[in-house]
């Protein structure tokens, strides 16, 4: 988290930097590494980040013909799921701050014939571009670690969320089994890395992709900022010892 951070910095990995760069240094990770992100985060995870999303959305409160805005929704793998829960009566908002990646989502899906209901915007999680109370369930998967301002980032869900609207974020976490630690650590700060030369060409983003997972906050504190944003009923669900964790809130 940001407490050990100097006043005006941020931090981006475990290097320091000024709150105004880490957004820029945020969109150039994600403009390198766009079109292999996907094959990436399977091999990165053995695959299992498929379950954990599929598991994150069937979990959801989505019915058919409701508003879904899906951020950090990047190459749109979350939003088809999402599509599929609100049907053709639905709307799924696709809103990521990064152009490249929006762009590889929504070629992708146009490729796959899917466009009706899905609608994609750049914008940034801190200052929405849309009406108060304008969605039934906002998500946001493996996104909110890289918002500079995580509180402004959840109170904005919250504003655009109508009342009775849930709010979801599928995030790593803090590992829960301290004899998986070591382990988990050497994938990230070892293995990773290497994919990330071999597979992407940039190894540099995987290891602040790595060192970005650590500075996020665990479990019971991202609960705390959830309560602060002004969300009622917040929970938590650990899945894969801790490895991720999905947080469930309300507005009343």
């Amino acid at each position: 988290m940001n407490d050990d951070t100097r006043p005006g910095t941020t931090h981006f990995g475990y290097r320091d930097v000024p709150v105004g760069e880490k957004q820029k240094l945020v969109g150039e990770v994600f403009s390198s590494v766009a079109s292999k992100y996907d094959v990436m985060n399977d091999l990165m995870s053995l695959g299992i980040h498929r379950l954990w999303k599929r598991y994150f959305v069937a979990t959801a409160q989505a019915k058919r013909g409701d508003r879904v805005l899906d951020l950090a929704g990047g190459t749109g793998d979350i939003a088809v799921l999402l599509k599929d829960r609100v049907g053709d009566a639905g709307e799924v908002v696709v809103g990521d701050i990064n152009g490249d990646m929006l762009r590889v989502g929504r070629d992708r899906l146009t490729d796959r014939g899917l466009v009706r209901g899905l609608d994609w915007v750049q914008c940034n999680a801190q200052a929405l571009p849309f009406p108060d109370n304008s969605f039934d369930l906002v998500t946001i998967a493996f996104g909110l670690r890289n918002v500079t301002d995580k509180d402004a980032g959840l109170r904005e869900m919250h504003r655009v969320l109508r009342p009775g609207g849930q709010a979801r974020v599928l995030e790593f976490s803090q590992v829960t089994a301290d004899w998986f630690r070591p382990i988990y650590d050497f994938h990230s700060f070892n293995v990773l890395p290497k994919l990330g030369a071999m597979i992407a060409g940039d190894e540099g983003s995987y290891r602040y992709l790595a060192e970005s997972i650590r500075k996020h906050p665990p479990q019971r504190e991202l609960q705390s900022m959830m309560d602060a944003a002004g969300f009622v009923r917040t929970q938590y669900r650990n899945m894969s010892a801790g490895i991720v964790a999905i947080h469930t809130g309300y507005k009343a």
